[in-house]
């Protein structure tokens, strides 16, 4: 038997608004919008505020981990941006030609810089244990604990993609509870995201 590389060297390799704890965990936990204090039993624990960016985070960061096999959804979800619906859209349906999720009810649901064997990589290696709305820490724990070590690590080399930052145009309406500062820029509360019809949007 080939003895095959579980993590990628410099795990994680994208960065973004996360705590590593135990990168050989089998489980990775998404706390959508909501900041949550870290349970450190879990592979990665972080936010994912938006639909697009966010989402192609956690696509790199688990499929260069071959540990991670399951991804518990939790915390509430990011108003008009539902990158938690988006992410179960993701791994459930895939991206159209377009690069669209599919299914997805996100303001600007598209996968720009991972490419779709990565994507199909993603939907393979994990499950999704789904609790959007839950914040009570005792719970969350006791699901990571369920399975931290749940099952075998997935039998394929790691896969390694970047992500490169890209210039997104600001949506045609304003989403529900959004605040407009002008023609050009527009912030969504909820989610601490400014969108610019010029600059990227920042999380």
């Amino acid at each position: 038997m080939i003895n095959l590389e579980s993590i990628a060297p410099e795990w994680p390799v994208v960065k973004g608004d996360y705590v590593v704890g135990t990168p050989e965990s089998r489980i990775a936990v998404v706390t959508l919008a909501s900041t949550l204090e870290p349970y450190l039993d879990a592979a990665i624990w972080g936010t994912c505020k938006t639909e697009n960016l966010g989402a192609e985070k956690i696509i790199a960061n688990i499929i260069s981990n071959s540990n991670i096999r399951y991804i518990l959804v939790c915390g509430g979800e990011s108003r008009g941006h539902l990158a938690g619906q988006t992410l179960l859209a993701l791994h459930k349906n895939g991206i159209d030609e377009h690069g669209r999720i599919i299914g997805s009810g996100g303001a600007i649901p598209f996968i720009e810089n991972i490419k779709i064997d990565a994507i199909e990589r993603f939907q393979k290696q994990v499950r999704f244990i789904v609790h959007i709305g839950l914040t009570d820490i005792g719970q969350i724990r006791q699901i990571v604990n369920d399975y931290k070590n749940k099952g075998a690590v997935y039998d394929e080399e790691t896969m390694v993609v970047g992500t490169t930052k890209k210039k997104h145009a600001a949506p045609n309406k304003p989403i529900s509870g959004d605040l407009m500062i002008s023609d050009e820029f527009m912030v969504d509360v909820t989610a601490g995201i400014i969108y610019s019809a010029e600059v990227e949007a920042l999380q």
